[in-house]
Order: structure tokens, then C-alpha cells, then sequence
């Protein structure tokens, strides 16, 4: 492999019935700050069945190109030939970077690629850099210090630790990013894609699966992820039905309330709600953190968070660290004590 050939960042611009997915538009962001870097440039890989005419919004947040794969075999994802078109573009056109949404598609689209491109995988990552590797170099080893790697950092064992990983002799350097994680940019408003169509045979095999019919599940959860204000709740609420002094505080702040693992493991809330490594990352302007220890695990999906509020009666536990202002105690009287200054400070209005 000649990895002087590999050149540009290029994003997979994941779309769903024809809506670009907004961890696509996020990625973009990302890939957009690695090629300054490199001075290379950043590419969008937009495949489906009449998607043309998304290229232009991916434009809109920073794509330099648009390679656009179209097909009547791509209407609706599937693994196969949804990986021919990826692998092949990748194949043809030699990126750099590779990156991928950490989503249901991604997750099973980018191992797949991966392993037909002879390449590494990062998966669920939570920064992206360019850098040296080995990181220090070693002792009498310098010349063999490589520069200009993707180093790219992930929880690790359980999220108990940070792991910091390359892919220094093949190419791409193929990485999964799980949505909200990186931000992005302001749209260019009116930007114009510079669009590169490539045709490409797709002829059903054995691997080809038969969609019989698509269920659309509808939910009245609403989505945390675009909560500006979030009400998180842990395993020191001590009940689901204590839950509900968290949902009127939540109320009267105008917020959503969100947990943690623990209490979608112990079943008293559904998994759409979960914020950390195995739910969702959040960005909210303020985020308030009840009874929850602050594991790493958690921390990693709210650390962002403009402002960090923690209630927790333990003064040791660990999510004291990222908050912003503590208090230790008994949250079944602190929440409803806020929650009624909140709504007498409304009232005084």
C-alpha cells in the first residue's frame, strides 16, 4: 500500500428517505478542521436513490466536493450494497480520513467497508486530532515517528479508561463518531456543491436481503439531544416515581428530563432518554445532574454541557469534578425547594 496515494478527508453523508442525517453535517465540521491541517480537502460521499439534490446543504456545511453514488438498489439502506458503493468510492478516489456517524446504519456500514478496504476501524469516538505516533517517540526510534496521523481517542474497557488510537500503515484511517459529539460549523449560506457523480454496476447476490416492509415506529419522546435545558436523573433518585419532582422541575425550567444507565438498566426509564457512552451525547446550555455518581461513563455524553449543575448528598462523588456549582444533600428536598423558587420567581414577573 502506498499510502502517499491517500489524500482529503471524506465524510460519509448518511441520509434516511432522502434527509441528511445531522450527524453528517456535524462530521463535516470535524473533517473540515483535520484537512486545514493537512492542507487537503474535505469531501462528502452521499449515496442513495435520487439524492442529487442534497449536495448543496452538505456544501453548506463545509464540504469542498460532493461524490454522489445513485442507484434504485440504494433507496433504502442495506449493508451490501451500500458497502460496494462506499468501498468502491474509497477504492477509486483514496482518501486520507474516513469518517463515519456512529449511528445504526454506521455501525454496521463502516466495519463492513473497513474489512473489504483492508484498513483499521476506530469505533465511538469522542476526539479526532492530527498528530505524531507513537505519540513521544521512542528512545532512539525518532526517525521512526510518524506525522500527520489520525490519532483518535475513545472510551475504553467499560469506559474506565481513555484510549488513544492509529492506524499508521494502512489507509483510510476510518473512524465512527457517535452523533452530538463534534460540532457544526455555520452554514454557508448558499453555497453551491461541487458535485462528482460516479456510476457504479450493482448486481443483487446472495448477501443482497429482501426488504419486505418498513415499520416507522413513532415516539413521543422527545429527543434530548436538542434540549437546551435537561433535568438528569441517576440511581440516587431512588424510585421511577420519584422521577416526578424531577419532571416538574423540568416543567417549570421549560426543560427535558433526561437519566442515566443505571436507571434504564434498573428499567425505570426508556433507553431514547439515556445521556453517556451507551445513550446519547448532550450539549445543553444547562444541565442538571440528580443523584447521579458522575462515572465516566456518564460524563462522557454531558461534559459539554454550558452549564453543570450537581445535587448529590455524596460530597465525594466524581460528578462534582465537571459541575459547575455543587450542592451536597438530599435531592427529594433540594429539587422541590428549587423547583418552587423557580416558579414563584416566574410568578413575580
Amino acid at each position: 500500500m502506498n499510502l502517499a496515494e491517500y489524500k482529503g478527508v471524506f465524510v460519509y453523508a448518511e441520509q434516511v428517505d432522502n434527509v441528511i442525517s445531522g450527524i453528517a453535517y456535524e462530521l463535516l465540521g470535524k473533517g473540515k478542521e483535520l484537512a486545514a491541517q493537512l492542507n487537503e480537502e474535505v469531501t462528502a460521499v452521499l449515496v442513495g436513490a435520487d439524492v442529487k439534490g442534497l449536495a448543496d446543504s452538505l456544501a453548506e456545511y463545509g464540504a469542498d466536493k460532493v461524490i454522489v453514488v445513485e442507484d434504485p438498489e440504494l433507496k433504502e439502506y442495506r449493508t451490501e450494497p451500500y458497502a460496494h458503493a462506499l468501498s468502491s468510492v474509497i477504492k477509486e478516489y483514496k482518501p486520507d480520513i474516513f469518517l463515519v456517524g456512529a449511528t445504526a446504519i454506521g455501525r454496521d456500514l463502516a466495519p463492513t467497508v473497513s474489512a473489504r478496504c483492508a484498513t483499521g476501524l476506530t469505533a465511538d469516538c469522542t476526539v479526532l486530532e492530527i498528530g505524531d505516533f507513537p505519540m513521544v517517540a521512542l528512545p532512539g526510534k525518532e526517525d521512526e515517528q510518524k506525522h500527520n496521523q489520525l490519532l483518535m481517542t475513545r472510551p475504553a474497557f467499560g469506559g474506565n479508561t481513555i484510549a488513544t488510537i492509529a492506524c499508521p500503515d494502512h489507509r483510510p484511517q476510518m473512524a465512527t463518531v457517535r452523533p452530538g459529539v463534534m460540532k457544526k460549523i455555520d452554514p454557508i449560506v448558499g453555497a453551491k456543491a461541487n458535485i462528482i457523480e460516479m456510476k457504479l454496476e450493482f448486481v443483487p447476490n446472495d448477501r443482497y436481503v429482501e426488504i419486505k416492509e418498513i415499520v416507522k415506529a413513532v415516539s413521543d419522546v422527545a429527543d434530548i439531544m436538542d434540549a437546551k435545558i435537561l433535568v438528569s436523573g441517576g440511581r440516587g433518585v431512588g424510585s421511577p416515581e420519584n422521577f416526578k419532582i424531577l419532571e416538574d422541575l423540568a416543567e417549570a425550567l421549560g426543560g427535558t428530563v433526561s437519566c442515566s444507565r443505571a436507571v434504564v438498566d434498573a428499567g425505570w426509564k426508556p433507553r431514547e432518554i439515556q445521556v453517556g457512552q451507551t445513550g446519547k451525547t448532550v450539549r445543553p446550555n444547562l444541565y442538571i445532574a440528580c443523584g447521579i455518581s458522575g462515572a465516566i461513563q456518564h460524563t462522557a455524553g454531558m461534559e459539554e454541557s454550558d452549564i453543570i449543575v450537581a445535587i448529590n448528598k455524596d460530597e465525594d462523588a466524581p460528578i462534582f469534578d465537571v459541575a459547575d456549582f455543587g450542592i451536597v444533600g438530599d435531592l427529594n428536598k433540594i429539587v422541590p425547594q428549587l423547583t418552587e423558587a423557580i416558579k414563584a420567581a416566574k410568578a413575580n414577573k
